[in-house]
This record gives structure tokens, C-alpha cells and sequence, in this order.
């Protein structure tokens, strides 16, 4: 039986797979903010307390929660395009990538930060933006080049709130140092998986790493003949 994304095109459906993780996860953001303001409850102890046994659970639900809705709309959009930046151009290796940021990110939070509650996403952010912002350079992959640049281009100036130009600031730097860090180091240490620079400046499409998985298997988003 032929599966629905039978009569796609190829780009299409790796399109809409890039999109569907980013936009699960801001859904379920959405869905703990909202049940905040419905039951008139604050989460924020479910946040990262550096070196303290109750922070701790921060390490994995830290993300999901932010202070109020500002805070929350200002990371949407950047989740959103990093987000799909990630699993369309490094489709292979996005889930580890992106599981690694969300949890050492925390984690480097937990060891070394100031002691308050640290919420919000924006770890994350920082760890999408230093990855897609080295990756492609370091792979000297022209496609993937291009994309670096555009990160800088309108993530660079990030960099700013993730140092402590001041005392006392009002949001958490360290874990946007901690995200970004681990994005770049992440971006190191899987160099040589995913897309890589194609052999011939000439053929663009038959890069390495892209269109079939680790193990030579077609990814079942890109299947035209699916089984029920």
C-alpha cells in the first residue's frame, strides 16, 4: 500500500518532518504555561538551583517553563527557525544534537551558575544557534556555509547575554553561556556525521550523510512505498 507521502515531493516531506519536533515542543511550552495561568500556579521551582539536590529535576524540565508570557513569546520564534534550521539540514544527527543541548546545557547550569531558579528555553536557543553557527563552517560544506553566516548574520549579537557584563542581571546568563558552549562543542565532536561537503562542487545533491540513514536504510519520512 502506498504511504500519503507517496505523491510528495522528496523536499516537501523533509520539510514537514523538520518542522513537527520544533512545533511538539513548543506546543507542550505552551500547554505548562497555560495550565500555570488557568490554575494560578508557578512552576518555577521546576527550574535549574545550581548545586542543590531539589534542582536537580531543573536539568530536564527547566525548559519548559518560563516566567510569564513575554518571556515565553520571545523564544518562540527563534526555537521555531533553529529548530527547523536543525532537523532540515542535519536531519541524521538532529534528535542527539538537540537532546544533548536540552540536557548539558542544564546540567552545566546545575554546576556553575548563580544561586536562583534559572527557567526558560533560552539555554536551548543558545545551543541551536552555536551549533548551526560553527557546523557548517568547520565542514566547509558550501549549502551549510551559507547557513552559518545567516545564523551570525541575526543570532550573533547573542553573544552579549551570555557574558556577565553586569552584577545582578535580570535573566540567566549562565545558562545561555552553558547552551551556547555546549552547541559549539557539539558542533566539534559531530563534525564528521550528518551532511558533509560533497565531492564535487559540481553535484550538490549526492553529499554523504544526506537522504539515507547510519545504517544505508531510506528514513521512513523520505519512503514512498509504506506497508500498513
Amino acid at each position: 500500500m502506498k504511504g500519503i507521502g507517496s505523491h510528495m515531493s522528496l523536499e516537501k516531506r523533509r520539510l514537514i518532518h523538520s518542522v513537527i519536533f520544533p512545533l511538539f515542543f513548543l506546543f507542550v511550552i505552551f500547554c505548562i504555561k497555560l495550565i500555570e495561568e488557568l490554575e494560578h500556579l508557578r512552576f518555577t521551582e521546576l527550574g535549574v538551583k545550581p548545586l542543590c539536590a531539589e534542582g536537580v529535576l531543573g536539568i530536564f524540565t527547566s525548559p519548559l517553563v518560563h516566567g510569564d508570557w513575554g518571556h515565553l513569546y520571545s523564544n518562540s520564534v527563534s526555537l521555531l527557525v533553529l529548530g527547523v534550521a536543525l532537523f532540515y539540514f542535519y536531519n541524521k544527527i538532529a534528535y542527539k544534537v538537540f537532546i544533548l543541548i536540552y540536557l548539558l546545557s542544564g546540567l552545566g547550569t546545575w554546576l556553575a551558575a548563580r544561586d536562583l531558579w534559572h527557567i526558560g528555553a533560552s539555554g536551548v536557543i543558545y545551543g541551536l544557534a552555536g551549533f548551526l553557527a560553527l557546523s557548517g563552517i568547520i565542514r566547509r560544506h558550501l549549502r551549510l556555509i551559507a547557513i552559518s553566516f545567516i545564523v551570525i548574520f541575526f543570532y550573533g549579537s547573542l553573544v552579549w547575554g551570555a557574558l556577565p557584563l553586569k552584577f545582578n542581571l535580570p535573566y540567566s546568563w549562565e545558562g545561555h553561556f552553558w547552551g551556547g558552549l555546549v552547541g559549539l562543542i557539539l558542533a566539534v565532536v559531530y563534525r564528521r556525521e550528518g551532511p558533509q561537503r560533497p565531492k564535487s562542487p559540481f553535484d550538490f545533491e549526492d553529499e554523504e550523510g544526506e537522504g539515507d540513514s547510519e545504517d544505508g536504510e531510506v528514513p521512513y519520512w523520505m519512503k514512498t512505498d509504506v506497508e500498513p
